[in-house]
């Protein structure tokens, strides 16, 4: 089946509401903008509104070829796009002859490359983005009757758990949706402290050291930090603000002592064209003309750091580094560490409890070998017995530190 490529999503700059939906024939998608338009209200962010656009986009399109009218899909046509959308190739994007096939693990992290079908995560938010369409035309104006991704059953079970009591057992949520892919059990990865200092060493510039300087001590994530202005920065309590992702409150962090040093060495290196205004933002571009760093040019520069390495992680592998720094500190208890990551549940941060693999797979070799070591030991006798009689009973044994009199 080829699903066309026609429609798009168009940011408006300066509305309320700065993601629109447009058909093939050009025409904006009104019940898209509605529900779009109630997302907004309740306070959602551009970029959830962007990727909620983008996967109402997908399901359109998949109906456009089907020529179904989004208000008639049944589950005939959400069965049929669940299972287009596991076996569909992405559209291939400009790659290196360098580069590693798609879908290949990396030697050094152990992490996949992104393969050329959409991920369990990227179908899992796709499912939930056109139910939530559906359920609000639903209550808002009753029609279509039918939710083509129906919630599974016991939904409102979901969240049993969620003040659960120590005393009684835990309950199990009802069965999952219907079309939904099970969502595999991830464990966060970090870069181990040799790896990272080969990467810091790799770094050209004073920006990129105090940028990893301030991810790894921090645990911010990557565009929380990128979009700290200069009044944000206090050196003289080594507290740097950031605008939560969620909540989008300030807070300030804490910092190690060595990112301000970076960070001021960067400053120093800026020139004159810069704005120095409070407001300002705190981190550019290093080519002119000079602008606001990306979450892209970031990305870009942190690649490029990994290339003697040969290695992929990602700039959120910081923030999991920084988070297992600061859980295996036995000073900072697991409260401090939520705090400080910003977490609203404390379940979340308990992810981080989880052993890393390689840490695990380096004591059991350690294990392995004691207990190599331990079985070519000789036999020592018991303590408590004098050697001299040992000797005159059974020859040369090791004698025991401790004797009799």
């Amino acid at each position: 089946m080829v699903v066309p490529r026609v429609g798009k999503v168009k940011q408006i700059l300066g509305d309320p509401i700065p993601y629109r939906l447009f058909d093939a024939c050009g025409g904006e998608v009104l019940a898209v903008t509605e529900f779009l338009r109630d997302l907004t209200a309740s306070d959602c962010s551009p970029a959830t509104l962007r990727s909620y656009a983008y996967e109402l986009l997908g399901w359109f399109r998949f109906l456009q070829a089907l020529a179904v009218s989004w208000d008639r899909a049944s589950r005939a046509e959400a069965r049929d796009y669940a299972l287009w959308l596991a076996r569909v190739s992405k559209t291939p994007r400009p790659r290196r002859q360098d580069s590693p096939p798609p879908g290949a693990v990396n030697p050094v992290t152990g992490k996949r490359h992104p393969a050329e079908s959409y991920a369990v995560a990227t179908r899992r938010h796709a499912r939930a983005v056109i139910h939530g369409f559906y359920e609000y035309h639903r209550a808002e104006h009753g029609h279509p009757l039918v939710n083509p991704f129906p919630a599974g059953r016991g939904a409102s079970d979901a969240y049993v758990n969620a003040h659960h009591n120590p005393l009684q057992p835990w309950r199990r949520p009802g069965r999952p949706a219907p079309y939904q892919p099970k969502a595999p059990k991830r464990v966060p990865r970090a870069i181990p402290d040799e790896c990272f200092n080969q990467l810091f060493a790799a770094l050209s510039c004073h920006r990129d050291r105090a940028l990893l300087a301030f991810w790894i001590s921090t645990g911010a994530r990557a565009e929380e930090l990128l979009g700290t202005v200069r009044s944000r920065v206090d050196p003289a309590d080594q507290l740097i603000g950031v605008i939560r992702k969620g909540s989008r409150a300030l807070q300030m962090l804490p910092a190690s002592a060595d990112a301000f040093v970076w960070l001021r060495l960067y400053q120093h290196s800026l020139p004159g064209e810069v704005p120095e205004g409070p407001d300002g933002p705190l981190w550019w571009t290093q080519r002119r003309p000079r602008r606001p760093l990306s979450y892209d040019a970031a990305r870009m520069m942190f690649t490029r750091a990994q290339q003697a390495l040969g290695s992929n992680w990602s700039l959120h592998d910081l923030r999991h580094s920084a988070a297992y720094r600061m859980v295996n500190d036995p000073h900072m208890t697991l409260v401090d560490v939520q705090w400080v990551l910003g977490h609203a549940h404390l379940s979340t941060t308990e992810l981080y409890l989880t052993p890393n693999p390689d840490h695990v797979v380096e004591r059991l070799l350690a294990h392995h070998a004691r207990q190599s070591e331990a079985a070519a030991a000789p036999p020592r006798p018991a303590p408590g017995y004098r050697p001299e009689v040992l000797q005159a009973l059974f020859g040369t044994l090791p004698s025991s530190e401790e004797t009799t009199s």
